[in-house]
């Protein structure tokens, strides 16, 4: 664990480091449940991949188990309702791209449920510091500000059967990236449900499209983060 500041606030993070001590950074973030052992555990594979990964805490303590949705539910209200979402990411991206362990100019998001939502936040809140951004499954009621985006890529990862998304705000969401000069690549598995990469849920989890979903992130992520 590790602590940034954000706009005179501290942070907790997990920070995970490859074996080599060095690599392109990726800040990778949260499902609804909060900083878990499954997202820690997504850092650790990602460093494994060569990649220096730092998961914030964006509940800051707070936590939600797999089996609790209510609990997820009222802690994300919060975390919208205490409108730091902005500069917590701001704080990981600065933090992030100057840590000595980091060897790309800037650095990535990758965020899963509301954090593929807040991965696109915080690309927007910080393009001097962000190269690409990996939205999995997160596109909430709210679509985010895009505006800055201009040039940097968005790879969208969505399940065909995810009731928590329709066609038409996937549309949009493209439509914004493209209006913003961002390109965007989507990927849709027409089986798979929201949050079929979480392999701690096996009611959700599918092994092969994971694995085909992972095949394109980690070549997206090494191309655009030098």
């Amino acid at each position: 664990m590790v602590r940034y500041p954000a706009n005179g606030s501290p942070v907790d993070a997990y920070l995970a480091v490859p074996a080599g001590g060095k690599g392109p950074g990726l800040i990778v973030i949260q499902e609804w449940w909060g900083l878990n052992d499954q997202i820690k555990g997504v850092a650790d594979m990602l460093a494994g991949e060569g990649f220096v990964a730092l998961a914030p805490d964006f509940y800051h303590g707070k936590e939600a188990g797999l089996k609790e949705p209510d609990a997820a539910q009222k802690l994300l209200m919060e975390f919208f309702q205490a409108g730091n979402a902005a500069k917590d990411a701001r704080g990981a991206a600065a933090f992030l791209t100057a840590h000595p362990a980091v060897t790309s100019a800037k650095v990535g998001t990758i965020g899963f449920c509301m954090g593929g939502w807040v991965a696109l936040l915080a690309a927007n809140e910080s393009p001097d510091k962000v190269a690409a951004a990996v939205n999995c499954y997160g596109v909430g009621a709210k679509q985010p500000d895009l505006s800055r985006m201009k040039g940097i890529p968005i790879l969208a990862i969505f399940g065909g059967k995810d009731h928590s998304t329709s066609p038409e705000t996937i549309a949009s969401l493209e439509k914004a990236a493209r209006s913003a000069g961002a390109p965007f690549t989507k990927h849709t598995y027409p089986e798979a449900d929201h949050a079929f990469l979480n392999e701690q849920r096996p009611e959700v989890f599918r092994a092969g499209d994971a694995k085909d979903a992972w095949g394109k992130i980690l070549p997206f992520l090494r191309v655009n983060l030098r």
